[in-house]
C-alpha cells in the first residue's frame, strides 16, 4: 500500500458525499425558484424550504471546500499547509475551480447564513443563493 492509497479512499468518500449533497441541493433548488423572495410573504412551509435550501447550499460548499479541496491538494503537493484561501488559490492552479475568489465568496455567503434574520437581508440572501447555486452544480465534473 501506497502512503497516497488512504488519502484516495478518503477523497472517494467525500466525492460520494459530495454527490449526494448535490442531489439534494439540486431538489431544493427547484423548490426554491417557485416561491417568494419575500420573507414576509412566506408562510412556515415556505421559510422551512428556504431555510433547507440554504442549509444544503452550505453542506456542498463545506464537504467541497473544507474536505474535497484541502484533501486533493494535499495529495497532489504533499506537505502543504495553509488557510483556506491558500487552499483555494491551490485547487485554482489545479483546475478543480476556475475562481478561488468564487469560492471564497460562496464560503462568505455560507457564514452570513448564520448571521441574518433582517427581512431586507434575507431578500438579498435568497436572490444570491438562487444565483450562485448553478455554480455549485459544476462541482460534478470534478467528482
Amino acid at each position: 500500500m501506497t502512503l497516497q492509497e488512504p488519502k484516495n479512499k478518503l477523497l472517494d468518500q467525500y466525492k460520494v458525499q459530495l454527490k449526494k449533497a448535490i442531489v439534494h441541493l439540486e431538489y431544493s433548488y427547484e423548490k426554491a425558484q417557485k416561491i417568494s423572495l419575500l420573507p414576509s410573504e412566506l408562510t412556515e412551509e415556505e421559510l422551512e424550504t428556504w431555510e433547507s435550501f440554504s442549509a444544503r447550499f452550505s453542506r456542498v460548499v463545506d464537504i467541497f471546500t473544507s474536505k474535497f479541496i484541502r484533501l486533493k491538494v494535499e495529495i497532489e503537493y504533499p506537505g502543504f499547509s495553509g488557510s483556506l484561501r491558500d487552499y483555494l488559490n491551490k485547487a485554482e492552479a489545479l483546475g478543480l475551480i476556475d475562481q478561488a475568489q468564487t469560492w471564497a465568496a460562496f464560503k462568505d455567503l455560507r457564514n452570513m447564513i448564520a448571521h441574518e434574520y433582517a427581512d431586507e437581508s434575507l431578500t438579498f440572501y435568497f436572490k444570491t443563493l438562487l444565483k450562485f447555486t448553478p455554480h455549485l452544480f459544476e462541482v460534478k465534473k470534478w467528482i
